[in-house]
């Protein structure tokens, strides 16, 4: 098998090839940059919000140091003019991690050059790719003008995505939905750690927001929201914003360094594709999101994270048309929620009278205060983030009707409180071999059964797997039709005794049953690797696919034997 080509060493491209070759899979990572310039000094306001899962994912990979180079805060606060409207205290477990993108790149490309199965290969630009059934061949131009042969192609090189436009996938949106300038500044601010949210600030003009996050070594990132259509803020306009924040924070200006500044706008967009064939696209090539604080990083690391494991199942042991299209399905369908969720909540948040409470339906039938969808929105939780379940997967059942022959949310299984599609929760766990840990751990490495049985905390491991379920259990997850790990935990969120969790690679549950049924244990873990794997030498895509419309999750004319794309023929 030819190895996996990744277009792009940006965050996403470099966590993608990291979790291939931590899978084994040889990767081929195509850098548009000459070289790495690394630097210990923030060299842009580029930064990234992360939520513990994203940053477990990233430790899980090899990037150990995340927690040092990164900022966990201790709360948010969110202010109207004098006045603190919220507060949300984060504890250890939960609390969100704020890193520079360069800091970010940096450990996960230390950790990829670590990896043996893995090179990167710089000052190359995409110009061209072929699609045949068992592979995909790319042309590049640059330090290296020449043929490239891999199994798979993913662009993850950003809004301006070459694969994407070779690909012929459109990417609609909305251009400007926010305008922000931003600044780094080094400096002495009231309660270190705590991100703050600031609405109309004593002497500013009405409906001013401004955003300070906390970085490692005494670093801020302020963020200032402009008029949508306006002229590019100077220099002096910046210094003028900054002066007049540190007042309104600190009483007097304060002294500080600058050490960045930007001003861009917030643009929402959605490639109408991210399948075609055996290309692939993932982070800003196929999202751009910010509006209301969301994080197009987190979001595409989650693309990373999702379509890994499917491409390390078909490149290790082949893979069915309905695994590789339940990526798109999956990802796109969390992002376009997030995307609309958006969408309804701007209205109410830029209105000229922002600041009154809006105490009618908003966002899935919920009322909501705007301080409460602001904090949610740059925090990435509630109906605002409209991500956290895969409800239309592929890889699921379908979710049964509730009453009123209306569709309802995704139901909870027998025994579990997390729906189908849903995050696990991070349980500690005890594996077959006594090694003690978090069900976070062990993720990545294929399927996990989770037996729920209390007091086996007590005993050693050598007691309870003679006993109760466990020698039958052991036995069906053996013999399930794809790689898979027995844990065991004391309790679950909702599980009684012997309930039984199936979760898959990326952490999402599949299902939840009562006691060993072997037969339905495989059944689920069959449906989690979406059936069978195709013969080898297919492309895993209905050819001649029609495009179809913005909903469509099938497969497209990309993945036709012998398909040529460039920028000149297709």
């Amino acid at each position: 098998m030819d190895p996996v080509i990744v277009a792009g060493a940006g965050p996403v491209g470099l966590t993608l090839a990291l979790a291939l070759a931590r899978r084994d899979v040889p990767v081929i990572v195509l850098d548009e940059a000459e070289a790495f310039a690394d630097s210990d000094e923030l060299r842009s306001p580029r930064t990234a919000v992360l939520g513990p899962d994203t940053v477990a994912l990233v430790e899980r990979l090899g990037y150990e140091g995340i927690r040092r180079d990164g900022a966990s805060w201790s709360a948010w606060r969110t202010v109207r003019r004098r006045a603190e409207v919220l507060r949300v205290d984060f504890g250890p477990r939960d609390a969100p991690l704020h890193i520079a993108q360069h800091r970010l790149e940096r450990g996960l490309r230390e950790a990829l050059l670590a990896c043996g199965s893995v090179r990167i290969v710089a000052g190359v630009r995409v110009d061209a790719f072929e699609q045949d059934g068992p592979g995909v061949t790319v042309h590049t131009r640059g330090a290296h003008d020449t043929w490239w042969r891999g199994s798979f192609l993913v662009g993850c090189d950003g809004p301006r995505s070459t694969v994407r436009k070779l690909a012929g996938v459109r990417f609609p949106g909305r251009t400007a939905v926010d305008r922000h300038a931003v600044a780094v500044i080094r400096a002495e601010l009231p309660e270190p750690g705590v991100a703050l949210l600031h609405r109309d600030p004593p002497g500013a003009p009405a409906g001013q927001e401004v955003t300070g996050r906390p970085l490692p070594d005494g670093l801020w990132r302020l963020d200032w929201l402009l008029p949508p259509q306006g002229r590019l803020l100077t220099s002096d306009a910046l210094v003028e914003r900054l002066r007049a924040t540190l007042t309104a924070w600190c009483g007097s200006v304060v002294p500080y360094e600058l050490v960045g500044s930007a001003d861009y706008p917030v643009h929402q967009r959605l490639a109408r594709r991210w399948r075609r064939g055996r290309v692939f696209l993932a982070g800003d090539a196929a999202h751009l999101m910010g509006a209301l604080g969301a994080q197009s990083v987190e979001e595409g690391l989650r693309d990373a994270e999702n379509l890994s494991w499917k491409l390390s199942l078909a490149w290790h042991d082949g893979a069915s048309r309905i695994l590789l299209n339940s990526y798109e399905a999956e990802r796109r369908g969390a992002v376009g929620a997030r995307l609309r969720a958006t969408d309804q909540a701007l209205p109410l948040l830029r209105a000229n009278s922002a600041w009154q409470t809006v105490r009618h339906a908003v966002l899935s039938g919920s009322a909501r205060g705007q301080a409460e969808l602001l904090t949610d929105s740059h925090l990435g939780r509630g109906s605002v983030a409209a991500s956290a379940v895969y409800g239309r997967s592929p890889l699921a059942l379908p979710a049964p009707r509730s009453g009123g022959g209306k569709s309802g949310p995704s139901p909870l299984v027998a025994g579990c409180d997390t729906p189908p599609g849903g995050v696990v929760t991070d349980v500690p766990v005890t594996a077959l071999d006594g090694t003690v840990g978090r069900l976070r751990d062990r993720l990545g490495r294929g399927l996990i059964v989770v037996l729920v049985a209390p007091g086996t905390g007590v005993w050693d491991s050598r007691h309870w797997l003679t006993a109760g379920l466990m020698p039958r259990l052991a036995s069906a997850v053996a013999a399930l039709p794809t790689r898979a790990e027995l844990v065991v935990t004391e309790t679950y969120p909702g599980a009684t005794a012997h309930s039984v969790l199936l979760v898959r690679p990326d952490g999402r549950l599949v299902t939840a049953m009562v006691g060993c049924r072997p037969a339905e244990l495989y059944s689920y873990a069959d449906l989690a690797r979406g059936g069978p794997p195709v013969p080898v030498g297919s492309d895993g895509e209905e050819p001649g696919a029609d495009d179809g419309d913005e909903g469509g999750h099938g497969g497209g004319p990309g993945g036709a034997a012998g398909t040529r794309v460039s920028g000149h023929t297709r």
